[in-house]
């Protein structure tokens, strides 16, 4: 059965439409996805905090062949089934003769972040008309609260492209059920083994909460889409669930007990607030679109869909996600799908308003970019300069025609598509989208080694590494955070014992992370202070390597 559209949006446009064939939006999507998805992956350290066990994880791989239980370092527990890092690790073998392993890894998410952005689409048009698709796809690149986390090595990736594929097959699942209940079963599938209970949990629970509440869905052909899905995803979840359970018994009890005793959380108010910022611009535009069909939301089976959706995810990150805005990226699915089918309908003055506080943010933003990297490469204004430099830790910035290049062609295509474009209500979602491409591409182009000297430990523990020389005594730490752990292994291949450890008695290095506003912990004289060091730009915390007198 198909959904029941009301294809009124023809005849009730508030304004008209820009003058721009199918073929060409289509290329300007395509190249707008491109541009969006790839820059920003490679260029860069890991960056705390969000890199950090993901790419422990995944040198733990690629050194030690561990693809049942991958563990970070001094990690004794599963945290998270392997399928993300798997991946990750594929893909940092692949382009290991390009690249090093956190660039190489990183490059999985363009495939990952592919398919969901492929994924809104086809749920936009699915659920509204041809034409809305590409424009559901515009929203979603535009959001604040992607950008970032969809350039980052975390698991959380995986689990927005399950949960969009999910999405989309129940969308999908009233008008090709058995295609739709594979799209479901894979989507389960890749969500379970990629982040456990969680994105499993979404996904069926919208769909059995659908069926209990309305009659739209609990028809036989939805019974057998929901039981052939299960069929699909059983499988492929025993591909590594069964192995897990014979290899590592304990750590697989460990890990099952932490799931299902995950779900103990109350950060629902957490998650709700967030979006304010973290949806933009899509959740105005859903808003608008509640309003607009404020009477047909309980009985047009699309609305079902995109409510249900959204409070069951709500429902389940609030209950068993931790409060990280990079938790809440689920929830931006059925915003945008709301969004987009509100974009012709918006009023004339939302959509200019909309539109011209979009152009002057990221104008603006981008002024200062150029400014910013203008005063960093002649010196002038030299008090902007001098700014950089503090908030870097760089004295200068490395010049780079491909990356000068690059910035140009970017500044080139949000300066057309600003003035040359007629524009209309779609142009405005266009206009945004573009607009986020441009002010994160200029960000990945003229800014990114400044960023990085301020975020990467690499010089500091390659010193601390120096300092040590060839010798493989172990090093006693004290205050040294997890994050910190792991990079340090990362680049150097150290292991730290904790103060506590027996064998850290006996080890010949003590190395101490100091912190600002914390009392200085001073070693007795048996160790001499032989390093110190931190990241260039960092003014909250430092380290100390001592080592023991003879």
């Amino acid at each position: 059965m198909r959904f029941q559209l009301d294809h009124d949006w023809q005849g009730n446009m508030s304004t008209p439409r820009a003058r721009i064939g199918e073929n060409t939006k289509t290329q300007l999507l395509i190249l707008l996805s491109i541009i969006w998805i790839f820059l920003g992956l490679i260029g860069h350290a890991p960056w705390k905090p969000l890199e950090t066990t993901s790419i422990s994880i995944i040198k733990d791989i690629l050194d030690n062949g561990h693809i049942i239980a991958p563990l970070a370092v001094n990690q004794s527990l599963l945290d998270l089934p392997p399928l993300y890092h798997l991946s990750a690790a594929g893909s940092a073998q692949l382009f290991s003769y390009l690249f090093d392993i956190h660039d190489g890894a990183r490059l999985i998410n363009a495939l990952w972040m592919s398919i969901t952005l492929l994924m809104v689409g086809m749920t936009g048009r699915e659920l509204w008309t041809h034409g809305v698709g590409r424009y559901a796809t515009f929203i979603m690149i535009g959001t604040i609260g992607l950008i970032l986390n969809a350039h980052s090595l975390n698991t959380e990736i995986a689990m927005l492209t399950s949960t969009a594929t999910g999405f989309y097959a129940l969308a999908l699942s009233k008008r090709r059920p058995w295609r739709a209940s594979l799209l479901f079963g894979a989507a389960i599938a890749v969500g379970f083994l990629a982040k456990g209970l969680l994105p499993a949990l979404i996904l069926t629970g919208t769909a059995l909460s659908l069926a209990l509440l309305f009659k739209n869905w609990r028809t036989k052909s939805f019974a057998i889409f929901f039981s052939a899905a299960m069929l699909a995803a059983l499988p492929l979840v025993a591909l590594w669930l069964v192995p897990f359970a014979l290899y590592y018994p304990e750590l697989f009890s460990a890990w099952l007990k932490s799931e299902l005793h995950s779900f103990n959380q109350s950060y629902f108010s957490y998650f709700f607030k967030i979006l304010i910022w973290y949806a933009w611009p899509a959740l105005p535009l859903a808003l608008w679109s509640l309003w607009r069909h404020r009477m047909q939301l309980l009985s047009k089976p699309r609305f079902q869909l995109i409510i249900i959706f959204f409070l069951i995810s709500l429902a389940a990150l609030g209950a068993g996600a931790d409060n990280k805005d990079i938790n809440a990226l689920t929830l931006l699915l059925p915003l945008v799908a709301l969004g987009a089918g509100s974009v012709d309908h918006l009023k004339r003055g939302a959509a200019s308003a909309l539109n011209w506080f979009g152009i002057s943010l990221f104008g603006l933003a981008g002024f200062l970019i150029w400014l910013g990297w203008f005063a960093m490469t002649t010196g002038y204004p030299s008090r902007i300069k001098e700014r950089m430099q503090f908030l870097s830790g760089s004295d200068s910035v490395h010049f780079s025609i491909i990356s000068l290049v690059l910035a140009v062609i970017i500044t080139s295509i949000w300066l057309f598509t600003c003035v040359r474009v007629r524009q209309s209500n779609r142009a405005t979602v266009t206009n945004w989208a573009v607009g986020m491409t441009f002010g994160w591409g200029l960000l990945m182009t003229l800014w990114l080694p400044l960023i990085d000297s301020a975020k990467s430990y690499k010089p500091a523990f390659t010193q601390l590494q120096q300092a040590i020389g060839n010798n493989s005594a172990c090093i006693k730490s004290l205050n040294i955070g997890q994050s910190q752990r792991v990079l340090l292994n990362y680049y150097t291949n150290l292991h730290l014992e904790p103060m506590d450890a027996p064998q850290s008695a006996s080890c010949e290095f003590y190395l101490i992370q100091d912190e600002r506003g914390t009392t200085r912990m001073q070693p007795s004289d048996e160790w001499a202070l032989i390093w110190r060091g931190k990241r260039t730009a960092d003014r909250k915390e430092s380290f100390r390597l001592y080592q023991r007198q003879h």
